[in-house]
């Protein structure tokens, strides 16, 4: 049988290891980026070439209103990043770690 006390000490041994309570919420919102199918959409297309809105709109058959309010979203999770070119706003992946989250994903449920 446990002890209280065994409880106790386990919960502050465990408490030293866990992530910042701000890295946490950092973590939830990046994988809540993983949680939409339309954002799975543009991060896979975004994991080819950077592009921007219309052409995520018609490569992804989504209307353009969709793209536009999910790479807010995408930018503000710190998954895409853009740039400007005259007029026109590139999308790209800000980092390569993100098509590796992708691929552990789709490794985990091969398995």
């Amino acid at each position: 049988m446990v002890k209280c006390a065994e409880i106790s000490r386990k919960k502050k041994n465990m408490s030293d290891y866990m992530p910042q309570r701000e890295i946490l919420t950092e973590l939830s919102l990046t994988f809540s980026a993983f949680a939409d199918e339309t954002r799975l959409k543009i991060i896979c297309a975004l994991s080819f070439s950077e592009m921007c809105v219309s052409e995520l709109s018609y490569n992804l058959s989504i209307n353009q209103t969709t793209v536009s309010h999910q790479l807010k979203f995408l930018k503000n999770a710190m998954i895409v990043d853009c740039r400007r070119e005259g007029k026109t706003i590139y999308y790209y992946l800000r980092n390569d770690m993100v098509n590796d989250i992708l691929f552990k994903g789709m490794e985990f449920l091969a398995e």
